[in-house]
């Protein structure tokens, strides 16, 4: 069902560009006021977001550790796994971000006849999801030479090191068969094992989907059926010095992968792609697990009234004495 819901949904936006642009000739529509509106939207919807998780209260100390925490000096802890200072906690981060080190330490685990649990290697998930976020991150990168004039130096870097392999005098940027090889094989996973498929969603695949014709037109746009780039970068930089026109020439198949470009920023804030911004203010990741030093009170408990031990003790000292029990005070 969930597979079905987003097909018709990428199929209906599919429908709307190509009737819009290629049949209405609605250009200045899908090329200026829906870029426009998505730009706006991303923004505040990513400002909303933030601000929604930022006035959450959290009174202690919560990290999600794995490993040793600092105690006693001749204990090794871990640095990463269990930080207890700021820098261990940047540390931490960095590797989450950068590398998705708890993804990479990930395992599967099956009941078999016996019962016998068995625990499996789980580094195809980890692979996928880090060439992913990296060809995108590259990919998105890249396109900077569209908005820019002149075009930042580590542009031309970046696509000479993506594009060193050539197929004849073009080159073949490696992001581009990475990102379509992770997100079909995310996509395959959620399809094919029993236990994704059966807590996936639509808001799980739609997205999936979207990227992929995302960058499946662009690969068609790179490749095959070349577009007019002047046009294209005329477009993009009026839209980004706010003087936005429509040059003649870009053609039906940019208009499409712009529009997913589009709905694409306008979905990210409200859907589970927020995790971007969401892992830096996570407090399972972003806080320094030192509750050994310090000691963390929860600023809201109000005054309630208690009864200590030794006022117990008084109490019921006889009784205690009576039945046998230590007593700290005679």
């Amino acid at each position: 069902m969930g597979i079905t819901i987003s097909l018709l949904v990428i199929a209906a936006l599919l429908f709307i560009v190509i009737l819009g642009a290629g049949v209405f000739h609605l250009y200045f529509l899908f090329g200026v006021v829906v870029p426009y509106l998505a730009i706006a939207t991303f923004l505040l919807g990513i400002i909303y977001r933030v601000i929604k998780w930022a006035r959450v209260p959290v009174p202690f100390h919560i990290p999600t550790t794995a490993g040793q925490q600092k105690s006693l000096p001749w204990i090794k802890a871990s640095t990463f796994d269990n930080p207890a200072t700021a820098a261990g906690v940047v540390g931490r981060m960095a590797l989450e971000i950068l590398f998705f080190r708890s993804l990479f330490r990930n395992t599967k685990f099956e009941l078999h006849e016996g019962p016998k649990l068995t625990y499996h290697w789980e580094k195809w998930l980890w692979l996928a999801a880090l060439v992913f976020h990296w060809s995108f991150l590259i990919i998105f990168l890249r396109h900077l030479r569209f908005f820019t004039e002149p075009v930042p130096g580590f542009v031309p870097f970046l696509e000479s090191l993506d594009g060193f392999l050539r197929v004849g005098v073009r080159a073949l940027y490696l992001t581009d068969i990475g990102i379509l090889v992770a997100v079909t094989y995310l996509f395959l996973r959620r399809v094919f094992i029993p236990q994704v498929r059966y807590i996936s969603l639509p808001a799980d695949y739609f997205p999936l989907m979207l990227i992929f014709g995302l960058a499946f037109s662009g690969i068609l746009m790179r490749y095959f059926y070349r577009v007019d780039v002047t046009a294209v970068k005329e477009l993009t930089m009026g839209l980004v010095t706010l003087k936005p026109s429509v040059p003649a020439g870009a053609g039906l198949l940019f208009y499409i992968h712009l529009f997913l470009a589009s709905v694409l920023g306008a979905y990210f804030p409200f859907s589970k792609l927020m995790h971007m911004g969401g892992v830096f203010l996570s407090p399972t990741r972003n806080l320094a697990n030192n509750s050994r030093a310090y000691r963390h009170i929860n600023p809201w408990n109000y005054p309630v009234p208690v009864h200590t031990y030794a006022e117990y003790e008084d109490e019921f000292r006889d009784k205690m004495k009576l039945a046998g029990l230590p007593l700290e005070k005679e």
